[in-house]
């Protein structure tokens, strides 16, 4: 771990509760999460900062859950992996990625007409191919399986939003 993180933690430490939860908010759109994660400052540890917010997120009701969720930007919507472009013909490529996007379009509006929250998902590393999968399979889910693995995905989203506070 770099001296850089230890440097950002401790300039997290010190600000104001209403900037750090501001801050907090840009890794997760839970006010209450970001309230209560300013309020647990300091941290002295990076791992506290990741044990805290999990144990947090996972406190909170799930109304406050859902809202986050309502307010999160659908991470599979734009996310096209940029790699799909590599040795292919531009115009193909561009078809193809539009019809993804529709059918991603789609995807998203079917999921939150069966379930009241967006589609939530931890999109690093996947493609668009592999998010629209993925929500078409979530599909099939019971409402309480979707909210267990909508919370999970958030986490992770969240995680990776505290780690880009951390490092930036």
């Amino acid at each position: 771990m770099s001296f850089k993180i230890y440097k950002n933690l401790a300039l997290l430490n010190g600000l104001p509760q209403a900037e750090a939860e501001r801050l907090f908010v840009g890794c997760c759109r839970a006010p209450e999460w970001a309230r209560q994660m300013a309020e647990a400052r300091p941290f002295a540890m990076v791992e506290d900062v990741f044990e805290t917010a999990g144990r947090i997120w996972f406190s909170l009701s799930e109304a406050d859950r859902r809202g986050a969720f309502a307010v999160e930007s659908d991470p599979s919507a734009n996310k096209i992996n940029s790699g799909q472009r590599r040795g292919h013909n531009q115009t193909g490529v561009k078809m193809a990625i539009d019809a993804v996007r529709a059918e991603l379009v789609e995807a998203n509006r079917l999921y939150e007409d069966k379930f009241g929250f967006i589609f939530i998902l931890n999109a690093d590393g996947k493609t668009a191919d592999e998010i629209l999968s993925v929500c078409r399979a979530r599909l099939g889910n019971s409402l309480q399986t979707e909210l267990t693995i909508a919370t999970e995905e958030q986490r992770k989203i969240t995680e990776a939003g505290l780690s880009n506070l951390l490092e930036k």
